[in-house]
């Protein structure tokens, strides 16, 4: 049975993440805060890194020179969620190599692989951030990112080793 209260924290968050994607960050960001009251902690670390991007998002454009791992990270995100795959792995490029033990960054690098249909490549970085993150195969499991790879056996192997008998 899903609480009613994470229920709630999810329709806002999907919401949120509409006008996210409308790129109205303003509004968007009032409410992804809104998000951050909810009882779920992974849809709250969610919320707080769509803020942070969207935050990001409504500087001048010549505050937006990335300098960390995370900075790198956020704007490769909002690339992605722009459809500018090219800028999108250029920035999620140099946050791997400034934080190469970060999941979440990799995680990033599996979805883009797939939006952007590199099969191979998404198993990689899918693979790693799992191995960095074993929560990151739940979370996989549920993330329309990688429908994409779906039908590929590889990709329900990684998501599901407890049915094969392999796992460890």
């Amino acid at each position: 049975m899903v609480d009613p209260r994470v229920q709630a924290q999810l329709k806002l968050y999907d919401e949120a993440l509409a006008l996210f994607h409308q790129q109205k960050f303003s509004r968007a960001k009032q409410e992804l805060e809104k998000v951050l009251e909810g009882p779920s902690k992974e849809l709250s670390d969610r919320a707080r890194m769509h803020v942070k991007i969207a935050e990001q998002r409504m500087k001048p454009v010549a505050e937006q020179n990335p300098r960390t791992a995370d900075e790198h990270y956020q704007r490769g995100v909002a690339m992605m969620n722009v459809g500018r795959w090219d800028d999108a792995r250029e920035s999620l490029d140099k946050a791997r190599k400034a934080a190469p033990k970060a999941d979440y960054i990799h995680y990033a690098l599996a979805a883009l692989d797939c939006l952007t249909g590199e099969a191979d490549s998404a198993m990689k970085n899918l693979k790693v951030a799992i191995e960095l993150r074993p929560e990151n195969r739940y979370h996989a499991r549920n993330d329309e990112d990688f429908a994409f790879l779906q039908e590929d056996p590889r990709f329900t192997e990684l998501l599901y080793p407890e049915k094969d008998g392999t796992a460890g």
